[in-house]
């Protein structure tokens, strides 16, 4: 999902919960809006309103249909919006290979031209890509759940459609032969530091119920203490800025205990976690008072 991401540590997972449909301001102003620009740029904002919506109202994915549905309202604008970057997202080693492979194609159309010699077919692979890579990691991170589009045939089906009617792809140049490294020995990555590992839980406004999405988030925390052989957990509760100061300290402290109880529930010792509250300040993202803003109502999990 911005979706924010913080992604690129291999032992970092980051995963959304669900929130109730009221205040997606995102998804409700791409709902509202016309699109201007090309007509590559028109019919993207249009795929881009379908599917934030389908994430939002039949997936109850919150943080996604927000990133995609600011895609959307950027499209609208005639900007020319990239497909989603494969390190972005939280996806198995396969996976990683054939998306890259896909992406790769889509750039070549655009170089080639697709944008403007067949742009409403061209905006449906770039569409049906964006929906591939965030069905692919729901499949890693929501146990198999994946929703009811089938966005890697759509993807394929529709790029077949754009390279037949863009001039080829210049033929690779022959490869030269490159000669065995000297001196060097297979190196394994080193496992990514303890401290350095995060987890985030993320909230309804003005709640501190831990929904679907998080409840997987802390199943991937039991298995981290469990593998890791963590010694303590800390859990850091946040808020946004609406709402009075003091109000939000105590809803802050609500949300990681909340958390603690839903690790101690899942066998996780009670000793071993310490909770604390930030309310509204250290912001994920930064707000004016007064603003909801879904990123900073989360709960911060780490270990040592």
């Amino acid at each position: 999902m911005f979706s924010f991401r913080l992604l690129g540590l291999a032992a970092a997972v980051v995963a959304l919960a669900a929130c109730s449909p009221q205040g997606f301001s995102e998804v409700n102003t791409l709902n509202k809006t016309s699109a201007s620009g090309s007509p590559f740029t028109q019919q993207l904002t249009a795929e881009y309103k379908a599917f934030s919506n389908y994430l939002l109202n039949t997936m109850q994915d919150y943080a996604d249909s927000v990133h995609f549905a600011r895609k959307g309202l950027e499209s609208a604008k005639g900007e020319n919006i990239m497909p989603e970057p494969v390190n972005d997202w939280d996806l198995e080693a396969t996976e990683i290979t054939e998306l890259s492979d896909a992406r790769a194609r889509l750039i070549s159309a655009f170089d080639r031209g697709a944008r403007d010699i067949i742009p409403g077919k061209t905006a449906v692979a770039q569409a049906r890509y964006d929906c591939w890579i965030e069905q692919d990691e729901g499949s890693v991170n929501d146990t198999g759940k994946k929703g009811n589009l089938n966005c890697k045939n759509e993807f394929l089906a529709a790029m077949q459609e754009v390279e037949a009617a863009i001039p080829a792809a210049p033929a690779a140049p022959a490869a030269e032969e490159v000669p065995e490294p000297v001196g060097m020995m297979d190196a394994k990555p080193e496992p990514m530091d303890l401290k350095e590992a995060m987890y985030l839980v993320f909230f309804d406004w003005d709640s501190s119920v831990v929904g679907t999405g998080g409840s997987s988030v802390l199943d991937a925390v039991v298995k981290e203490v469990a593998a890791r052989g963590v010694k303590h957990v800390n859990i850091v509760g946040h808020t946004d800025r609406s709402g009075p100061n003091d109000y939000n300290d105590k809803l802050a402290m609500r949300r990681a205990n909340a958390i603690k109880k839903e690790l101690i529930a899942r066998g996780i010792s009670a000793d071993m976690i310490s909770v604390s509250g930030r309310g509204e300040n250290e912001l994920l993202v930064q707000t004016a008072d007064n603003v909801r803003e879904p990123a900073n109502r989360r709960g911060v999990i780490t270990f040592e």
